[in-house]
């Protein structure tokens, strides 16, 4: 009678496990808890124990719940602030968007399973209250520890035995003698509180008009959305952390988003000018420990500013007043691996069900960006001039098919001649090429076999510093082999096409005396060697630099005047949508870096089509129109931002199959008015990490949801279990 008793008198609650499963689980409630949405709680699921989080009831009830008696009560609450509302409806938001699993979505807001622990109290030492008959000897070393402490001050012991320059053994002999006792040190905040009226640099006319409008949409506390423009070096990162102090001034939180965060230690130099301290990080480069401290600092409050990756997007904060995507049209903020998503687009859900102002933050923004400013979604801020009096760098197209490099190398004479009379001036120049390695492709010279991957249908690019043939889709390398692996002729294999590596053999040539730093994702690991090369060109200790597309992302270089692209036309080719927006984009990055102080800056282009689009509105520097123009060739065939994308990626390990599951998929293709289906078809990375990939493309006009219309489409086909089929709601990318 008394268990009875006990299970009528509990409730039922929905909690959600961050597994991949359909729904929250139902589990039962002990009388002695106090449970309420949000909570995080230990359950017991087969046999073993999880932490999930207590999740708000459906809208329309089970018709056919688990009777009560079946259900399995909750464990134990943790000692951890409540997951907020606005958090748990971004879950579920995102998981009907992206048709995920919430549980899946909700793995990513947990990501830190540590911090759900309480934090571990941390012992120090404290001056022992005065009594007793023994008088112990007063050394000069114990004297020094008794200075150091102050009546009712716990120390650390390391930092007590440092300031008094002494032993951690000095400390335990006046324990044991009653001069100190251990005491548990008190809270300390992890983060130190930026300061919103530390002064700042000082702003122009317009970047103090455009900071106020900013401070304003802060000031409301409700959703808004604000695109914030300009050319590049007008001081739109100064112009934001305007809103960050006025966000700090509110008593709320800010959430910075940067598509590199492992690489912006100029960002974070910028920050501490303007606030005083740090903010918090949030990126994969932070150590765990600092990951545990972090989120919990966010949940209880004491992060202020946090500026991370994209997965900063799923922190707790209890009360986010601002949301910040510098570099909104970056593709680095999509992410394509387990719940498909774009941070930039989140980032808007997310300050809306916050009531959190959003600001886009970009020198060539996005066509989706640009389209609902147009359209009154967005506010619009530009900034058209560059800060403290620096001009645009003038761009100049080289024809390659007039001034082609000479033989064997990949610099027209026309840029050989610019870099030398810059270096030779003491200025900095630039050469810029968007492919990492030595060469792209390794071929026979005697039959033709080219060096392929053997798990994805790619290249080996050579990295010949590495000695190394490497994929860089999935990370598969070799070494050169000595003799072609197809007719087995000997020292026949050539490096075809330039990479970086190659550009760097090549400047060596040229000039053997500039003292040369190549910038690139496999150069620099991680913010320390970032923050180095950095350093080391504003110091002047670089002459030329030698980067791919990290170079583009915001750094600023003052002694910096030329900048040489090497190939214009790599990102043009291959059929992609946004293939010139991107281009464009980059490219004119790029060309931003030159000519950021007094020095004039000089962009060259190396390109075989001069007369493309891209080129046109590089040199004349009228992005808007270029923009217009891809707006009106998208607009009537209703491709994004006018229409909307979705992806099916059907991959297995055996070809047959994933060939019949797409042969299903595409039969069962739904139709209708504003509804097209195209494939399926192989992709163009048609094997990739070993499973063969075949995509079909869901397009509709812009009225017309594709969630529904996917659900419906793909619970009419029967997948096997070997068989993945991964959905890519508004893909950027179409490998």
């Amino acid at each position: 009678m008394k268990d009875t008793a006990i299970v009528a008198a509990r409730t039922r609650v929905s909690v959600l496990l961050p597994l991949p499963l359909a729904g929250a689980y139902d589990y039962a409630v002990p009388s002695s808890m106090t449970i309420r949405p949000g909570e995080f709680v230990s359950v017991p699921l087969n046999h073993r124990e999880l932490v999930g989080v207590v999740w708000d009831p459906p809208p329309t009830p089970d018709l056919n719940p688990i009777p009560d008696r079946r259900l399995r009560p909750i464990s134990g609450t943790l000692p951890v602030p409540p997951m907020t509302e606005s958090l748990r409806r971004f879950v579920d938001w995102i998981a009907a968007y992206t048709l995920s699993p919430p549980g899946a979505v909700l793995r990513m807001a947990m990501s830190v399973p540590a911090a759900l622990e309480p934090p571990t109290p941390q012992a120090g030492w404290v001056l022992a209250p005065p009594g007793g008959n023994s008088r112990p000897r007063i050394t000069p070393e114990r004297q020094r520890v008794l200075d150091a402490l102050r009546p009712g001050e716990v120390q650390a012991g390391a930092p007590l035995a440092e300031a008094a320059r002494v032993s951690l053994g000095v400390l335990r002999g006046m324990a044991e003698n009653g001069l100190i006792r251990p005491a548990l040190l008190p809270h300390r905040r992890r983060f130190a509180r930026p300061d919103p009226a530390h002064p700042g640099p000082a702003l122009a006319a317009d970047q103090r008009e455009a900071g106020a409008a900013l401070r304003a949409a802060v000031a409301a506390r409700r959703f808004g959305v604000t695109l914030l423009t300009g050319v590049t070096g007008s001081g739109k990162t100064e112009v934001y952390l305007d809103a960050v102090a006025e966000c700090l001034t509110q008593g709320r939180q800010a959430l910075v988003l940067l598509p590199e965060i492992a690489l912006s230690a100029q960002w974070l130099d910028r920050f501490r000018a303007r606030f005083g301290v740090a903010p918090a990080l949030w990126h994969s480069e932070v150590t765990s420990r600092t990951r545990r401290d972090t989120w919990r600092a966010v949940a209880e409050g004491e992060a202020p500013v946090v500026v991370g990756a994209r997965s900063a997007l799923f922190l707790p904060f209890p009360d986010l007043g601002l949301v910040i995507v510098d570099e909104e049209h970056e593709t680095a903020f999509k992410q394509e691996e387990g719940v498909v998503y774009h941070a930039r687009d989140m980032a808007v859900v997310r300050a809306r069900l916050s009531q959190a102002a959003c600001v886009l933050v970009s020198a060539t923004p996005s066509l989706e960006s640009l389209t609902n400013a147009e359209t009154g979604r967005y506010a619009l801020l530009h900034l058209p001039e560059r800060h403290g009096g620096a001009r645009l760098p003038a761009v100049e197209v080289l024809d390659l098919r007039r001034t082609p490099p000479e033989r064997g190398r990949f610099l027209a004479p026309p840029l050989v001649e610019a870099v030398g009379e810059t270096i030779g001036r003491g200025e900095q120049a630039m050469l810029f090429l968007n492919r990492r390695g030595y060469a792209p492709l390794t071929l026979c010279r005697h039959c033709g076999h080219r060096m392929r991957c053997p798990n994805c249908t790619a290249w080996l690019v050579e990295h010949r510093a590495k000695r190394l043939l490497q994929c860089h889709h999935c990370g598969h390398a070799e070494p050169p082999p000595a003799e072609c692996p197809e007719c087995g002729t000997a020292n026949s294999l050539t490096a075809v096409g330039p990479g970086v590596e190659r550009v760097l053999e090549e400047a060596t040539a040229l000039w053997p005396e500039a003292r040369r730093l190549v910038m690139a994702s496999d150069t620099l690991p991680g913010p320390a060697a970032a923050a180095e090369a950095a350093r080391a060109i504003q110091d002047r200790e670089v002459d030329l630099i030698i980067g791919t597309q990290i170079v583009a992302k915001g750094w600023h270089f003052p002694h910096l005047t030329l900048v040489g692209v090497v190939d214009a036309d790599l990102g043009l080719a291959g059929g992609d949508l946004r293939a010139a927006e991107r281009t464009v984009q980059l490219l004119h990055q790029v060309a931003g870096r030159a000519g950021r102080a007094e020095a004039p800056g000089r962009v060259l282009l190396q390109s075989f089509s001069p007369e493309h689009p891209v080129m046109r509105a590089l040199v004349s520097g009228d992005l808007e129109a270029f923009m217009q123009e891809e707006a009106a060739m998208r607009r009537p065939g209703h491709w994004p931002p006018f229409g909307r994308l979705a992806a099916l990626i059907v991959s297995s390990e055996e070809e047959r199959e994933a060939d019949r599951t797409a042969r299903d998929l595409g039969l069962a293709a739904p139709g209708g008015e504003g509804v097209q289906v195209l494939g399926p078809a192989p992709a163009p990375l048609a094997l990739l990490r070993g499973r063969h990939r075949r995509r079909l493309l869901l397009k509709t006009r812009r009225d017309i949801a594709v969630q529904p219309i996917l659900r419906d489409w793909l619970a009419r086909v029967a997948v096997p279990n070997h068989v993945r089929v991964q959905v890519d709601v508004d893909p950027v990318g179409f490998l």
